[in-house]
């Protein structure tokens, strides 16, 4: 396997460790907690997912658009100020955990306590990317899932949110530490240079509010549904996302770590080419899930998601058509924002709040499976508008080539 394949092999299993990892934190604590300590767990668990979205907007994408003699540079600086950032972060969390009730405000305490360790350890993967290292991040993300398994297994029945939230964060420390280790060859001598990440001027905060509208598109979607229709109806939507679970992790390791493989081609018409066939892989791995998922016997069937599989199994045309063109529509927004990462943030400002449009106008028309093609439909758009704007795009002769100021 070429050394290319190998990167992009790495990269999927890193990304497929990751979520993994956030995966089995959820089915552990479900497992250890009472019914209430879960709850104030879960609550603690959406506020750092939050911030690590957040952290991956403002610090990891710009980092794996940088390449040539700046990285050493820019993965330090990276690093200092999500530690700093992380820090800030954390006092706010322990205020608030001292403002709410014992059990919730225990475990927000716990949360401010460890989010450096986990927010910095996760922001490593982005380096490497960078560095077109990734075999280093899956190294360090391995140990971490390692690491956090035996350490929430090892929990008595019963542990309070605090406690589990605290052990799960300190069950970075090895990963992390790891992650430092291997990092520090490619930053040995570098100055960081943390004023850039304050200016008017970083592309961070546009991946910011691309990102607060996707994740607030899709909440508000949900929220709009549930007034509308009867929980069976978004269960079973949610139920049929679910199950292409797989799928997200490929359109997560394109997002984050595409880049730096995409800045390798030569010119616009490279990039384009070889997005293209990313993007028509994608399109034909949905496709061929979602007929995998849709022939599976419905004893099967059950098994994944119980009762909700009657009504789930329904929508997964709806569904598959919506992942497979969201494949296309990934790589198309992963051309832009190598050729002009700035020509993102409209697309997805307009096509995530129509797709919301469409879900609800659908649902109105047709049930919820109108609102699953709904969504399909919205995806279809944005693909549509995504390649529309690259295919126009005017770039300098080596677009890549350029580095991204942070």
């Amino acid at each position: 396997m070429s050394r290319r394949g190998l990167a992009a092999v790495s990269s999927i299993l890193d990304q497929a460790a990751s979520s993994a990892t956030n995966i089995l934190v959820l089915v552990l604590a479900a497992r250890l907690s009472s019914a209430s300590d879960f709850a104030d767990f879960s609550m603690v668990y959406v506020a750092f997912s939050v911030l690590l979205g957040l952290n991956m907007a403002y610090v990891g994408q710009t980092v794996v658009l940088e390449k040539g003699e700046r990285l050493g540079v820019v993965c330090r600086s990276s690093v200092l100020f999500s530690a700093a950032a992380s820090t800030v972060a954390a006092l706010v969390l322990a205020g608030v955990g001292l403002a709410l009730p014992r059990g919730a405000g225990g475990a927000f305490l716990a949360l401010g306590a460890v989010l450096p360790f986990v927010l910095v350890q996760d922001g490593l993967r982005y380096c490497f990317s960078a560095l077109r290292a990734p075999e280093r991040a899956l190294a360090a993300d391995a140990l971490r899932l390692v690491c956090v398994v035996v350490a929430l297994a090892a929990q008595p029945a019963g542990a309070s949110a605090g406690r589990l939230v605290l052990v799960w964060g300190l069950s970075a420390l090895p990963a992390l530490a790891l992650g430092l280790w291997l990092l520090r060859p490619y930053v040995r001598g570098a100055r960081a240079e943390l004023r850039p990440y304050l200016g008017r001027g970083h592309l961070g905060r546009r991946f910011v509010v691309e990102f607060a509208v996707g994740n607030g598109s899709s909440q508000l979607a949900v929220l709009g549904l549930g007034v509308f229709a009867t929980p069976l109806a978004v269960g079973a939507l949610r139920g049929a996302t679910t199950l292409f679970g797989p799928l997200n992790v490929l359109f997560n390791s394109a997002n984050a770590f595409g880049p730096p493989v995409v800045g390798r081609a030569s010119g616009k018409r490279g990039v384009i080419r070889l997005t293209a066939l990313m993007g028509a892989a994608l399109a034909v791995l949905g496709a061929g899930w979602a007929a995998v998922l849709y022939a599976l016997p419905e004893r099967l069937g059950r098994h994944l998601l119980g009762d909700t599989w009657t009504a789930a199994s329904a929508l997964l045309p709806a569904t598959g058509a919506q992942y497979a063109v969201m494949g296309l529509g990934t790589c198309a927004l992963l051309t832009l924002r190598v050729l002009n990462p700035r020509a993102t943030l409209s697309l997805q400002v307009v096509f995530s709040l129509l797709s919301v449009a469409l879900l609800l106008g659908g649902y109105a028309l047709w049930g919820v499976a109108g609102a699953a093609w709904g969504l399909a439909l919205g995806s279809a758009a944005k693909a549509a508008a995504g390649w529309l704007r690259a295919a126009r795009l005017k770039v300098p002769a080596e677009p890549a080539g350029a580095p991204v100021a942070v």
